[in-house]
């Protein structure tokens, strides 16, 4: 009995037909155990998003388990995969070039929109507290100095922290490359 080259294509449809039934009453039954187990434990799928990617490492024998429970709900949620964000960290590719992320948002999320003057005040703060206490441990202050020594033939200019440039490092006399 001779076989066509149409007769393997139409077994072969036949044969891929029950091999996605049977993944299909498979995954049908694999679903149902999680519901299960979810309803049992009492979570949902904000609780599994919240775990998803972390990093899990043998535990040690009688070590206490501590339960975090700041872990914050999924804020953004990708419409084409389905991954989540909390909105804290760095942003994910899919959102972190859109200019208004409001359609990503997850149900029952609200967006909190700070005024532009509350941000203006906590800079002011922090460069007043900055300015209030300029020393930082070791007797160095934070930050760029300004200039102590200035440079007569080329005007560059020098804080007095670090190496010496050339055209003070070899002056006897530095008090006369001082600004005011």
């Amino acid at each position: 009995m001779a076989t066509t080259r149409e007769a393997i294509a139409a077994r072969m449809k036949k044969l891929q037909a029950q091999a996605d039934a049977l993944a299909t009453k498979e995954t049908a039954k694999v679903l149902e155990t999680i519901h299960e187990l979810m309803a049992k434990h009492g979570l949902t799928t904000t609780d599994i998003d919240a775990h998803v990617g972390g990093k899990r490492g043998a535990k040690k024998v009688g070590a206490k388990t501590v339960v975090n429970k700041s872990v914050a709900a999924a804020k953004y949620r990708d419409p084409k995969t389905g991954a989540a964000w909390t909105g804290h960290g760095r942003a994910p590719s899919w959102i972190a070039t859109a200019k208004n992320r409001d359609r990503f948002l997850v149900d029952g999320a609200t967006v909190t929109v700070k005024p532009a003057i509350a941000s203006k005040v906590k800079t002011a703060v922090k460069k007043a507290s900055k300015l209030a206490s300029p020393r930082v441990g070791k007797g160095q202050r934070k930050g760029p100095q300004p200039a102590l020594y200035r440079d007569p033939k080329s005007g560059a200019t020098w804080s007095g922290r670090g190496r010496a440039p050339a055209w003070l490092a070899g002056a006897k006399d530095r008090t006369k490359f001082m600004i005011g």
